[in-house]
């Protein structure tokens, strides 16, 4: 053994320590899966190694036969994982073994809950890599050298799992990574060439190079011992260049772990091999869970790219618009040059009719797995629905198709789950009804309750129930669907078309002329508080309600922008009354101009907290009730 200097110890980041606590705990019943994933990290730095050595062979060292190999040793109860791959410096190795450098750590922190069946799944989503080796080891050696570094700078990591790890220089001859795994006392069915074969087939037969274990050799009494031989135990094929009917979805699944880094399977797949002005092949997966960075747009995304089968990049943005984020998987380009980089892909023709296609084809797959699976659906739909309802904004020339795949609530559904699909609402919707109308506010009881909805539900229309954060946005860039065009039953004038008859019409021109002065004492006693004044006609229960202007920011829209601070443009509500209302009537006859103005006022703060907006002046709100209420018991 070389000689080791500069070695010190250092402690594990705090969440490393919980994220080992946590494994060594809740993983036992999965215990195997820590070579899938010591594999998959050797896998890609061999990938890593393969694409910088086009630009610089020297990074080779005369060593071109790429490897993963796995041996083991019965008596010292090890198993040893050793790669040819990129390797690591000292800097690398107390980067990536101490630390955990993902987006979104602190949400995954916060989201574990100590019931350790739950924080399983949890992990799943995280992803655990190389600190799955603690699940069955109670102490982990790393050797390791980065390529194209002296062998003097070799590193060696070593840990035992409990909050800190040491680290030293030393000679190492051979590039890439070697870990030694010193198996628990209970572990050792591990040390074991056909239990080790086992797994390499179950969960990494897809790997697209060479996984060897040791060659069973019978040794001969007098004889030295013959030199060790390997051998290839699984296809050491590139999945997506077989034929879809030689691949099992059991190998599909355990693909779609290794490139998603997950634990769990993914909902669906597509794929697919292109062949004529374009060729390439893509394998594309709908994750059944969300990432916790999947909110944060700027965070890293993208399809595993290669070119004829050699790795070029892991997280290529620009196969697939932003709204398609979660979508996982690998494209493999035949027309794409080895030294493309993200600025080249940019502005290169070629990405755009692949974009185009891939983006159909993942709206194809969705549209397949709502179709023949609703109840898994549902399930995407939870996960990734408000990131789908970016896409009308960003994807023109699929918007119909988006919309066909959007989901809401609706006042024809119980229970605020978005189930309702637009297809379903136009078949349910009246004779002569020929728009799609729908409310938006802050929660499903606030929409539910709104006295907005008092005609429709008099009159049997469904209305969707829009309560996300970006349901507004996602309105103003969705005109219409199947024909039909959508409209706001807050907003503007009412107008049902057909479904109001004429001589609903007709009263309905009677009693707005017959409260022309009803109309112009209201003008003046809320004054500047709104723009307008009018009898409604969308109300039967309530006395009154604020609707919004044609042209006006809606309440989503103004509280987004003023929690991102841009300056909010004034508008003012139209005031509408109910003048069937008996609140209405007695208002009506009030001589008292005071007391008039004091009831007006009311009217207009409850019909804004109604419709889930804050009192512009509370104060004056609570002295004006109060003094009704004293008026009231005298």
């Amino acid at each position: 053994m070389s000689v080791e200097t500069q070695k010190e110890t250092l402690g594990f980041q705090t969440e490393v320590k919980q994220l080992l606590h946590l494994m060594i705990h809740s993983l036992y019943s999965n215990k195997e899966i820590f070579l899938r994933e010591l594999i998959s990290n050797a896998s890609d730095a061999v990938d890593k190694l393969r694409f910088e050595a086009l630009s610089k062979p020297d990074l080779l060292e005369g060593g071109a036969e790429l490897k993963i190999r796995v041996s083991f040793d019965k008596d010292a109860k090890t198993v040893t994982l050793e790669d040819n791959g990129i390797g690591m410096s000292r800097e690398d190795a107390i980067t990536h073994l101490g630390t955990i450098a993902k987006s979104g750590t602190a949400d995954f922190m916060k989201n574990l809950s100590g019931d350790q069946k739950k924080d399983s799944h949890l992990i799943g989503q995280f992803g655990v890599g190389f600190y799955s080796a603690f699940i069955v080891a109670d102490k982990v050696e790393v050797f390791s050298r980065r390529a194209g570094v002296p062998a003097s700078e070799g590193v060696h990591w070593a840990s035992k799992g409990e909050g800190e790890f040491e680290i030293a220089t030393l000679e190492k001859a051979d590039r890439g990574t070697r870990i030694v795994l010193h198996l628990k006392s209970a572990e050792g069915e591990f040390a074991d060439g056909y239990r080790l074969r086992n797994i390499i087939k179950k969960y990494s037969d897809h790997i697209a190079l060479p996984i060897q274990l040791p060659k069973e050799q019978a040794a001969v009494e007098g004889e030295a011992a013959p030199e060790q031989e390997w051998e290839t135990v699984n296809r050491a094929s590139a999945l997506w260049t077989r034929p879809r009917t030689e691949v099992t979805d059991e190998e599909y699944q355990e693909f779609y772990k290794h490139v998603a880094h997950d634990f769990e399977n993914p909902l669906s797949w597509s794929h697919n091999k292109v062949e004529g002005k374009l060729e390439y092949s893509s394998l594309l997966y709908v994750p059944g869970r969300a990432p916790f960075d999947l909110y944060q747009r700027e965070a890293p995304r993208g399809l595993k790219l290669y070119v004829q089968r050699v790795f070029v990049m892991d997280q290529a943005e620009s196969f697939l618009p932003l709204y398609m984020r979660f979508i996982k998987g690998v494209v493999d380009s035949n027309d794409l040059s080895l030294n493309v980089s993200r600025e080249i892909l940019q502005k290169d023709p070629i990405i755009d009719s692949m974009k185009s296609a891939l983006t159909k084809r993942v709206l194809d797959m969705l549209e397949k797995l709502a179709k023949n699976e609703p109840e898994q659906y549902k399930g995407f739909w939870k996960n990734f629905g408000q990131v789908m309802k970016e896409g009308p904004a960003e994807d023109f020339a699929n918007k119909e198709k988006i919309a066909g795949l959007l989901r809401f609530a609706s006042t024809h559904e119980d229970g605020g789950e978005q189930v309702v699909a637009l297809a379903e609402y136009l078949a349910r919707a009246k004779e002569g009804q020929d728009k799609i109308y729908y409310l938006t506010g802050e929660t499903y009881a606030q929409v539910k309750n709104s006295p907005h909805l008092e005609v429709f539900r008099k009159k049997g229309i469904e209305v969707l129930l829009l309560t996300d954060r970006i349901d507004e946005w996602l309105m103003s860039y969705l005109s219409d669907f199947d024909g039909k065009g959508f409209v706001d039953v807050a907003r503007g004038d009412l107008d049902l078309g057909k479904l109001d008859s004429e001589e609903d019409k007709k009263a309905q021109e009677e009693v707005a002329k017959d409260k022309e002065g009803l109309i112009e004492r209201l003008k003046v006693a809320l004054g500047d508080a709104v723009s307008e004044v009018r009898v409604s006609h969308r109300l039967t229960d309530s006395p009154a309600i604020l609707a919004i202007g044609e042209q006006d920011l809606g309440l989503q829209m103004r509280q987004i922008l003023e929690a991102s601070g841009q300056k909010v443009p004034d508008s003012k509500p139209i005031f509408e009354f109910n003048p069937a209302h008996p609140l209405i009537a007695k208002l009506d006859t009030e001589q008292s101009e005071e007391r008039f103005g004091d009831l007006s006022h009311i009217l207009f703060d409850q019909a804004a907290l109604a419709a889930g907006d804050s009192l512009k002046d509370p104060a004056a709100y609570v002295r004006r009730l109060n003094k009704l209420l004293v008026e009231l018991s005298v």
